[in-house]
C-alpha cells in the first residue's frame, strides 16, 4: 500500500513540475493551480505538431486537407511502407528489363515473390493506411499499383494460365512457356501496358499539386509503359529486334523512376524521424491553388469591394 502511495506521489510531483513549465510558443503554460486532469490532457497533446503544407505534402504525397478526428496523430504514416513495396518490386525488374548481368529472360519472372508480397501486399496495406488517415490521392495511387503488381505476378505465374493458355497457338504447344512468344499474348499484354500508361498520365497531372519528384515518377512511368507497349506490340508482329530495344528503353525509364522513388522515400523517412537535415522534393502544393482557396479569395475580394462601395456612398 505504501509503495502505491509513493508511486502516486511521484506522478503528482511530475505533473506539478510539468505544470510549472512554459511549453507553448505563446506562453500558454500550465500553472500550479491547474487541476491534474487538465494537466494530463495537455501533457498528452503537447507532442502534437502542426505541420506546414510543405511538410505535410512531403510526408503524405498529397496536398494538406482537413479530416475529422486525430487519426494522423494516432496511426503511423503509411506512405513509406507503400513506397518500399513499390521500389523493391520495380528496381530489380527495371534491371531485369535492361538485361544487366545477363538478366532479361522470362519477363522478370524471377521476382514473382517480390511482386506478390512487396508490390502487392505492402502497397495494398499502405493504400488502406492512407484511406484510414483520409488521404485520397495516395490511397488510389498505392491501391491501383498494388493491384498492378498482383496482376503482373499472376500473369507470370503459370498456375494462373495467363500465358500457358496461349501455348496451344504456338509452334510448340507442349511447352507452356511458348505462350509468351505468341501473337495473342503479346498483343493482349501490350494493351494492359498501354492503359497503365494512361493511368499514370492522369496521376502525373494530379501530382502537379504535390512535388516535382512525384511528378517525375509518373512522367517516367508514362514513358516506361509507352516503351513496353511498343515492345509487346512489335513482339506480336514478329519484329523481335526492335521490340527488344523498346523493352530495354522501358527498363531504363523505370530505373529513373526508381532513382526518384528512392530519393522521395529517403526524404520522407528523414522528415519522419525529425533529422536535422532533409532532402528537397520541390514542393508544388502552394504553386497551384486549390479550388477552395480560389473561392475564398473570390469571396474575400467581393467583401472588400462591397465595403469600398459602401464607404464611397
Amino acid at each position: 500500500m505504501s509503495g502505491s502511495q509513493d508511486h502516486l506521489d511521484r506522478n503528482m510531483s511530475r505533473e506539478k513540475d510539468f505544470a510549472q513549465r512554459d511549453w507553448s510558443p505563446g506562453g500558454d503554460h500550465l500553472d500550479g493551480n491547474m487541476d491534474h486532469g487538465e494537466a494530463l490532457r495537455r501533457m498528452r497533446t503537447a507532442g502534437s505538431i502542426s505541420l506546414s503544407p510543405e511538410m505535410f505534402e512531403k510526408l503524405y504525397l498529397s496536398p494538406q486537407n482537413n479530416v475529422k478526428g486525430d487519426l494522423r496523430k494516432t496511426f503511423g504514416n503509411p506512405t513509406p511502407l507503400a513506397l518500399v513495396g513499390f521500389l523493391l518490386s520495380l528496381t530489380p525488374l527495371s534491371c531485369d528489363l535492361m538485361g544487366w548481368r545477363g538478366a532479361g529472360e522470362g519477363n522478370g519472372s524471377s521476382g514473382i515473390g517480390a511482386y506478390f508480397f512487396f508490390g502487392g501486399l505492402l502497397m495494398v496495406l499502405g493504400s488502406l493506411g492512407e484511406w484510414v488517415v483520409g488521404n485520397t490521392f495516395p490511397f488510389v495511387v498505392f491501391g491501383s499499383f498494388g493491384a498492378f503488381w498482383l496482376t503482373f505476378a499472376c500473369v507470370l505465374d503459370p498456375t494462373y494460365g495467363s500465358f500457358t493458355n496461349y501455348a496451344a497457338y504456338s509452334s510448340t504447344p507442349d511447352v507452356p512457356a511458348s505462350g509468351l512468344t505468341t501473337v495473342g499474348f503479346n498483343a493482349s499484354f501490350g494493351f494492359f501496358c498501354l492503359w497503365m500508361g494512361v493511368l499514370c498520365l492522369v496521376y502525373m497531372i494530379c501530382a502537379l499539386r504535390t512535388n516535382m519528384v512525384f511528378v517525375g515518377i509518373f512522367f517516367t512511368l508514362v514513358l516506361a509503359f509507352g516503351f513496353l507497349t511498343g515492345g509487346y506490340f512489335y513482339n506480336a508482329q514478329g519484329r523481335t529486334a526492335l521490340a527488344g530495344k523498346l523493352i530495354i528503353g522501358g527498363g531504363a525509364c523505370a530505373f529513373v523512376t526508381c532513382i526518384l522513388g528512392w530519393w522521395i522515400f529517403a526524404a520522407i523517412l528523414l522528415a519522419s524521424l525529425d533529422f536535422p537535415f532533409g532532402l528537397p522534393v520541390g514542393d508544388l502544393s502552394t504553386m497551384i491553388k486549390s479550388a477552395s482557396e480560389k473561392k475564398k479569395e473570390k469571396m474575400r475580394d467581393g467583401a472588400i469591394a462591397d465595403e469600398e462601395n459602401a464607404a464611397a456612398t
